[in-house]
């Protein structure tokens, strides 16, 4: 018997929202960077793009844990020599906080063709509002990412 692969026409793509709300960013970024691959569906295949559009709402409000916001660091290279620019991670999220998100998610996709797909079906907003109300996205709840509170 051989392996299923699902064609192009069988795949159908859901659109989730996901508000960042208190959420910490690693946690947050994990589960929506699988739901981006389609690894929560049973048609998964590594190298289709079997996986739903999912829009972010809220990303001013997401949480940082222990010393990160300080201690991590952002980098960016212009490609030229001595072109390494770095920034905490804290001053990353307060300026653009959706780029921050984003940033975090595309790291944890593949590097290739594949993975670029994928981030194309990623929408971020700071805000409360998007523009995606007539998709009909569902409400996804993420509880786990929630930030522990002593």
């Amino acid at each position: 018997m051989s392996t299923y692969t699902p064609k192009a026409g069988e795949i159908e793509r859901a659109w989730h929202v996901v508000d960042a709300e208190g959420l910490v960013l690693g946690r947050l970024a994990s589960e929506v960077a699988a739901i981006l691959r389609g690894k929560h569906k049973p048609i998964f295949t590594p190298h289709l793009d079997t996986g739903d559009h999912v829009v972010i709402v809220n990303t001013d409000k997401v949480v940082l844990t222990g010393a990160k916001a300080s201690d991590k660091m952002v980098y960016d290279h212009s490609g030229y020599p001595g072109g390494l620019k770095s920034r905490a991670y804290g001053d990353a999220l307060a300026d653009r906080s959706d780029e921050a998100v984003r940033r975090t998610i595309r790291g944890m996709l593949p590097k290739n063709r594949l993975g670029r797909q994928m981030l194309s079906k990623l929408k971020v907003y700071r805000g409360p509002e998007h523009p995606h109300a007539a998709q009909e996205p569902q409400p996804l709840v993420i509880e786990h990412a929630r930030a522990r509170t002593v």
